[in-house]
């Protein structure tokens, strides 16, 4: 690797790790236990890793989870020991989001959106296991009962982690299809003028993804015991008929738009032709 391609990569690096910041302070919804549905914080280290590889994806990956324990000092206040502290930062922040650099072992797919997607969704589910087992182990008895950690960690940790996946995705599909990453500066993906399926996939995902935000903060207001401010699964029996036909709706409603939404895309299909500058 030359010294410009470094300094390039190195810039490219903490320009997304400072864009990653930016967004994750933007959240749709906040567990009090830490964790929460962002707009997408984890896209630009996703791209990295698709663009420069899985090493740089982890090294952009755990800076920026050191960066988010940094911002999120409170949580550590609900831990007691030096050791517990130390398992909190490393599962929760630095291994949790320096696997992030994984999704750019999907970089050589020919189809660069399935590339970042499927890096995406790769991405988050080895966040969710690193949150699952810090929940079923060091925050076990604090947050989540004793008993049966295992399961309310894997719960509690998909209250957020599912709709973080679901908003990942389609962000990382949508910015997939419409720049080129894999040229030396990144470049517009130009379509033909005929068309418009792309814009009514990206609308039906994004009604999907609203829907699913929606049902999991209308269950998470009733999964936190009012007394203790514990996690609680028995608070789902205290859901209302109208929220549980309200949530139906707002669910079903989106499903057949999206589905509408989609057969239509797919008559409306249309050839990509990409413009890629010399390197």
């Amino acid at each position: 690797m030359n010294e410009i391609t470094k300094a390039r990569k190195l810039i490219e690096a903490s320009l997304m790790i400072a864009i990653a910041t930016a967004l994750s302070l933007l959240k749709l919804m906040e567990l009090p236990y830490g964790g929460a549905v962002t707009m997408a914080s984890m896209l630009p280290i996703v791209i990295i890793a698709c663009r420069n590889g899985v090493g740089w994806g982890l090294a952009s990956g755990a800076i920026f989870g050191g960066i988010q324990q940094l911002l999120g000092l409170k949580v550590l206040s609900w831990v007691t020991t030096w050791y517990s502290i130390l398992a909190v930062i490393i599962l929760d922040y630095v291994i949790a989001f320096a696997v992030i650099g994984f999704a750019g072992a999907f970089r050589k797919l020919e189809k660069q959106n399935n590339a970042l997607a499927l890096g995406a969704f790769f991405a988050c589910f080895l966040r969710y296991v690193c949150h699952v087992i810090s929940g079923a182990t060091v925050w076990a008895g604090l947050s989540i009962p004793t008993s049966a950690a295992m399961l309310y960690s894997l719960g509690y940790n998909a209250t957020y982690m599912i709709p973080e996946t679901i908003v990942l995705v389609i962000a990382a599909y949508y910015i997939g299809s419409m720049l080129d990453f894999r040229t030396v500066q990144p470049v517009r993906i130009v379509r033909e003028a005929n068309g418009g399926g792309g814009a009514y996939k990206l609308i039906g995902w994004l009604l999907i993804a609203a829907a699913v935000v929606f049902d999991v903060v209308s269950v998470f207001g009733k999964l936190q015991n009012a007394e203790t401010g514990e996690f609680d699964f028995a608070g789902i029996s205290a859901l209302t008929c109208g929220e549980i036909t309200a949530m139906a709706c707002v669910t079903v409603g989106a499903a057949v738009i999206a589905g509408v939404l989609f057969v239509i895309a797919a008559k409306k299909k249309k050839t990509t032709v990409v413009s890629r500058p010399e390197e």
